[in-house]
């Protein structure tokens, strides 16, 4: 079993700087875990932009978008996404929060380009 940390930025109407919410979930590898209810931490509709790695030799990565952690998972788990189905079981290596819909597509593409997977090797 693997603790994964999931840390949230959330933008106060009173505050300049957003405030960070961190939630934390046991995950076994392979599997989905306890991944927390976003409802019960005040996290419902965000949108996740996620770094898979594949459990058996931890050297196969993916980066994804979603609105639900665990159901993306299970998908990747089930051989469900044709890109990731050759090296299953996967986990959820890191998981970053967004509120509009947007900033988390900006964001996905800028990893997906060689600054932003520099970036990604250094940060996560």
């Amino acid at each position: 079993t693997k603790e994964i940390w999931l840390l949230f930025y959330a933008r106060a109407s009173h505050r300049r700087r957003p405030e960070r919410k961190l939630a934390t979930a046991k995950v076994k590898p392979g599997g989905t875990g306890n991944l927390p209810k976003m409802e019960k931490i005040g996290m419902a509709n965000f949108y996740y932009v996620y770094f898979l790695v594949d459990v058996a030799t931890e050297s196969h990565c993916y980066t994804g978008v979603t609105e639900d952690l665990t159901a993306s998972l299970a998908k990747h788990n089930a051989g469900e996404v044709p890109r990731t189905s050759k090296f299953k079981p996967w986990k959820i290596e890191t998981a970053i929060a967004f509120s509009s819909k947007e900033k988390v597509y900006a964001f996905e593409a800028y990893l997906k380009t060689h600054s932003g997977r520099s970036f990604s090797n250094r940060h996560f």
